[in-house]
């Protein structure tokens, strides 16, 4: 067990460490203009992401107990393909959804 001063000590720093980060863009760069190639690179936030939190859920998945499987494979490269060839998100997720499940229910 850890001792309740350790763990103070600990939530206390990591809050403020927390509060540091977040008051860095918000209370210092929150009233004045970006420079252009950080609005650049902030595009591509979403972009990176997204994969961070759809891929273990592809590769590892709770449902199967950590070992990939074709139905969820097979789900991830129909999205990949259609956001690819579409470049459409919902058009993308729909397929990649229908896929899914589709998948599951032949599968099993």
């Amino acid at each position: 067990m850890i001792d309740k001063t350790t763990l103070w000590t600990v939530i206390m720093v990591l809050g403020l460490g927390s509060f540091a980060l977040r008051f860095m863009f918000t209370g210092f760069v929150g009233d004045r203009q970006m420079p252009d190639w950080v609005l650049r690179h902030l595009r591509y936030t979403a972009v990176a992401v997204l994969p961070g939190l759809v891929a273990p859920m592809v590769l590892w998945p709770p449902a199967t107990q950590g070992s990939p499987d074709p139905a969820r494979l097979a789900a991830a490269f129909v999205t990949v393909a259609v956001g690819m060839l579409t470049k459409n998100v919902l058009a993308a997720i729909l397929c990649g959804a229908g896929t899914l499940y589709a998948m599951l229910y032949l599968v099993g």
